[in-house]
């Protein structure tokens, strides 16, 4: 199995270490634009394979799609992070245009892979390479939603001082700051919910930390965070490759579902072999459709900006 991640940055570079540590895939290539980057961050990650035992081959080039030819799943991390102060909506400018290029290039040598989107704004630049590509829907993934919940797990895990691998929760909605929607009514603590063990007030603040999970990062590191964001990734691609079939939230193109169509955004998934197999329909309360229904007007407010670059 062959994965390219284009973008060899702190995500991508990341990824390609969980990727080869774990052995999810028997090959990674790195891609990127700057001369020797890709090829250097993955000969220190070769180097590792002596000392922490993996066999993944693990390759880097310049700007060489030639090399990506046959993969069966290909990352999308390219495009600038965030700063500090800024959001996720105002990269739209500037990414699409570098997502589109890629989304293009690559299918050329790997007509059927899918791909994975993880450049920001993320639920956009998904649409984007749906729309671009015309690819179909369960081929285009955007990972924003595994890394919110695994963030939305971290903080209950703080608040009930207990494993976070022993606690289900999931986030909805559009992967921004203030389009995502912490499930805390469904989260549970080994089958039990959590809101058995916690206050309303602690569920509230558990939420809103993890709706600004990403900015309190950017805040504290000057630029955006890189092992949760490249863990998720990681985490989402075993599913594919080895057709595991778990359910994990994340940006698909929706029609009719939970009332909206014609956006992608973060929605249950059950992740396999063929991508995205199947969009679980969860019972939201009324509260929590509300919450949808807005979070899908602000990530459809977006890619009007797409107007000009789709055509």
């Amino acid at each position: 199995m062959k994965v390219t991640i284009v973008g060899a940055g702190n995500v991508g570079a990341t990824c390609a270490d969980v990727i080869s540590y774990r052995g999810i895939a028997s090959e990674v290539v790195l891609l990127d634009i700057k001369e020797g980057f890709a090829e250097g961050k993955a000969l220190d990650i070769t180097q590792c394979a002596t000392n922490t035992g993996f066999n993944t081959k693990v390759s880097g080039v310049t700007n060489d799609y030639s090399k990506t030819a046959g993969s069966d799943v290909v990352v999308i991390t390219s495009g600038i992070p965030r700063k500090p102060g800024m959001t996720r909506e105002e990269l739209i400018g500037i990414n699409a245009g570098i997502v589109k290029a890629v989304a293009e290039n690559v299918l050329k040598y790997s007509p059927d892979t899918i791909i994975v989107v993880v450049s920001n704004p993320m639920d956009t630049m998904t649409y984007l390479a749906l729309k671009a590509t015309g690819l179909p829907k369960n081929r285009i993934i955007g990972m924003g939603g595994a890394l919110d919940s695994s963030r939305f797990r971290t903080y209950l895990s703080l608040a009930l001082d207990k494993p976070a691998n022993d606690i289900s929760a999931m986030v909805i909605g559009g992967h921004g700051d203030t389009t995502m929607i912490p499930l805390t009514r469904l989260a549970s603590y080994n089958g039990i919910p959590v809101s058995q063990f916690l206050s309303e007030e602690v569920l509230q603040k558990v939420a809103a930390d993890t709706m600004v999970g990403g900015a309190t990062l950017t805040g504290l590191l000057g630029t955006s965070a890189w092992y949760a964001p490249g863990a998720s990734v990681a985490y989402l691609v075993d599913s594919i490759l080895n057709d595991q079939k778990k359910m994990i939230a994340c940006s698909v193109f929706v029609e009719g579902e939970y009332g909206q169509d014609d956006i992608c955004i973060g929605v249950p998934c059950i992740i396999g072999k063929n991508g995205v197999e199947e969009i679980l329909d969860i019972n939201l309360n009324d509260q929590e459709k509300a919450l949808f229904a807005k979070s899908a007007d602000a990530v459809r407010s977006m890619n009007d900006a797409l107007k000009t670059i789709l055509v």
